[in-house]
């Protein structure tokens, strides 16, 4: 597996995207309903909260970021390199460390504002203090717009570099552009690289894997190099150099004796001896390619030498040709390296000092002779014994196979043919598997686990087993009488029903004649017919009367069922005198006649006492005379309807009438609900103005509404 796995980077997030994400993830995370009636504690923890999860969430994202990109001081080597060469290091730490301290200046202004708002006096400062510490947040967002931007695009070119592993086992090819290089990496891996006859095709790094020895193997195809200066190399050509230098692999340095690719065989020597400080300590192979276009046997001497003798100057280096096109010499090539590679490996870790300290925990033993004694093979004579009785048998069954497919130890020789061993011939027992194949496998035979039973006599092990019930043998105790015993019992049950039938017909029989059962039974369907009626009734969908309408009459051709005829009717329609009841009816409504007659000559009796009062009194005073009757008449009719009440306020520990009233508006006005008035956190003073009324083009006319 990579040791690296920049594709999991998150996404990061341009200036505005991450200013919106804040805002937004504040509102929506923080309560939004303030008021100025509310006490000024709460109001200040309100703008304090919001600005607290601000600086947090900025906090959450810049880390993130941070978190996410790589330290170069902290990772391999080679990936350090290759990003100074793709993203310049500067660069790349200058935006880190621009976003690490807009991270801290977020968190100081918070922590400034926060302290601040904590002395705020109305929900108007802490309201403006809340304002200011969020701008001042997002400005410095703001001035992060470049480094994120470039940030954006180096996750996005990471994500797309290969997961290679520099520690693995790698063989890694090089040489001048169009040499070879992928076609020969196409066909030693699963890898799909563009191959084109034009050169720098390859302009980044590519990495295959393929099989040798049971082992998985990294390939890497690098862009061509060129032969100048280090200083006059580019991006592509400086990749390939990183990973030379770096990475602990077996190099192939291609060569392309055909000429083909636009270089003389003089330009890739030099290249070989210009690059040649980077393959030390490492397995090198010269290979010369495409040998189907231009055979190394009828290549010219000159040509000839100066490649050997850049394999004779070249510690650990050998030489090999080989041909992608006709595939000769393709699989060697790919042995030799990976065979030249492992034994590096092997080699350098003996020649370390991790070797030293496993061989001193390593003891080997050399047994020694004893003494002089020859001790000869003893066998038992038992074995012996069972050797004699079996003859000179070649093979011999330990073990059953029968239900298993024949081998070539369960044949014996007769004569000219092979035939199979009969497990009957030994004097040996038959297994329970042989058994079971011979009366019909599995499923059809079971063994009888009867012979195993350990009992005090063994005759007694296929005994027929009894029933037993509480411990009891249930043979010991059947009753020779009991067929008799049965019927007779069956006997006297049938009686028993017969007696219960004969009791139940007598209870039907009534001592009615026919017309009183026919008027019963006419009585039973009327109370059926009303029932049904009912719940008829009950059940229409039309709206339900007002009791206090009821019974009265709605028109000259329904009179009401609350008239004395109508009653009189009904009632004598169920055989019911009714003239007692329409007698009670009519000394009720002379009551209530005489009531309203009683009180309209109270009425009047007040009057003329008010204006027998009158005389010699102001209109102020007898304004006040009439206000207090009026008042006393009023308690007087309430203290009637409820005698639970305390009639006077010493009785609910007041003083006077006085004490009662201010109590009952003290009440009143805490059972008041606050209306978005004035509380002690608003101590500002100013016309509130609605702003869809108040904004927007005056024209003539009312401005109420819009």
């Amino acid at each position: 597996m990579p040791v690296y796995n920049f594709k999991k980077m998150n996404p990061v997030p341009s200036a505005t995207e991450l200013i919106d994400i804040v805002l937004t993830r504040t509102q929506r995370r923080t309560p939004t309903v303030v008021h100025p009636g509310y006490k000024i504690n709460r109001i200040r923890s309100f703008y304090m909260r919001k600005i607290k999860f601000t600086q947090q969430t900025i906090s959450e994202r810049l880390t993130a970021i941070l978190t996410d990109f790589p330290r170069l001081n902290d990772i391999h080597p080679f990936y350090a390199d290759l990003c100074n060469t793709l993203y310049d290091k500067d660069h790349y730490k200058l935006a880190l460390g621009q976003i690490n301290t807009a991270r801290s200046l977020c968190d100081a202004i918070a922590r400034d504002m926060i302290r601040m708002v904590k002395y705020g006096d109305s929900l108007y400062r802490c309201k403006c203090l809340k304002r200011a510490a969020l701008g001042r947040m997002c400005t410095v967002l703001k001035r992060q717009k470049a480094s994120l931007a470039y940030l954006a695009e180096v996750r996005k070119h990471m994500s797309r570099l290969p997961a290679l592993d520099p520690n693995t086992r790698t063989i890694l090819m090089c040489g001048l552009p169009n040499v070879g290089k992928s076609s020969f990496m196409n066909k030693i891996t699963r890898a799909n690289v563009d191959v084109q006859p034009y050169a720098f095709t390859t302009k980044s790094l590519f990495v295959g894997h393929c099989d040798y020895r049971y082992l998985r193997w990294q390939v890497i195809d690098t862009p061509g190099i060129l032969d100048h200066s280090l200083e006059e190399r580019n991006t592509i050509e400086m990749q390939a150099i990183t990973a030379l230098a770096h990475l602990t692999c077996s190099v192939l340095y291609f060569v392309d004796i055909s000429e083909q690719c636009g270089y003389s065989i003089e330009q890739q020597c030099s290249l070989f001896r210009s690059i040649k400080p980077l393959f030390a300590n490492k397995e090198l192979i010269i290979v010369v390619n495409k040998i189907d276009a231009q055979p190394w046997d009828t290549l010219d001497k000159d040509k000839r030498d100066m490649i050997e003798e850049l394999v004779k100057d070249a510690p650990n280096c050998s030489f090999m040709t080989m041909s992608n096109m006709s595939e000769e010499g393709v699989s060697e090539v790919k042995a030799t390296a990976c065979d030249r590679l492992l034994a590096s490996r092997v080699e350098s870790r003996i020649s370390g000092n991790k070797v030293e300290g496993v061989m001193n925990r390593i003891q080997v033993f050399h047994p020694e002779k004893r003494d002089n004694l020859e001790r000869d093979v003893c066998i038992p004579e038992s074995v012996k014994r069972e050797q004699q009785e079996l003859g000179s048998k070649k093979n011999v069954q330990n073990s059953s196979r029968i239900g298993y497919a024949p081998t070539k130890y369960d044949l014996v020789d007769d004569g000219n043919d092979l035939v199979m061993e009969d497990a009957g011939a030994t004097s040996r027992k038959k297994t329970a598997r042989e058994l079971m194949w011979e009366n019909g496998g599995p499923g059809v035979w079971a063994p009888d686990y009867r012979e195993q039973y350990d009992l005090k006599n063994p005759d007694w092990r296929f005994d027929a087993i009894p029933e037993i019930l509480d411990g009891k043998n249930i043979m010991d105790f059947v009753d020779p009488d009991i067929e008799a015993k049965l019927a007779a019992l069956e006997k006297e049950e049938e009686q028993l029903t017969a007696e219960a039938e004969a009791a139940a017909m007598g209870e039907d029989e009534s001592d009615l004649d026919e017309e009183e059962e026919a008027a019963v039974e006419a009585i039973r369907e009327r109370k059926k017919h009303f029932q049904m009626m009912s719940f008829v009734n009950k059940s229409v969908n039309r709206p339900t009367m007002p009791r206090a309408i009821r019974g009265r009459a709605k028109d000259k051709h329904d009179p009401g069922a609350l008239d004395s005829e109508e009653i009189r009717k009904k009632m004598d329609s169920y055989g019911v005198d009714a003239s007692q009841m329409l007698e009670r009816g009519r000394k009720r409504s002379r009551t209530v006649e005489r009531r309203l007659t009683k009180a309209l000559s109270n009425s009047s009796d007040d009057e003329m006492e008010d204006a027998m009062d009158i005389d010699g009194k102001s209109k102020g005073q007898v304004k006040k005379q009439k206000k207090e009757k009026a008042e006393k008449k009023k308690m007087d009719h309430s203290l009637a309807r409820s005698h639970s009440r305390p009639r006077e306020p010493s009785q609910v520990g007041l003083k006077d009438e006085t004490a009662a009233s201010i109590a009952k508006k003290l009440d009143k006005q805490g059972r008041k609900a606050w209306e978005g008035m004035s509380g002690e956190g608003d101590q500002r003073k100013s016309v509130h103005l609605v702003k869809w009324m108040n904004t927007g083009k005056k024209r003539m006319g009312t401005h109420n509404k819009r």
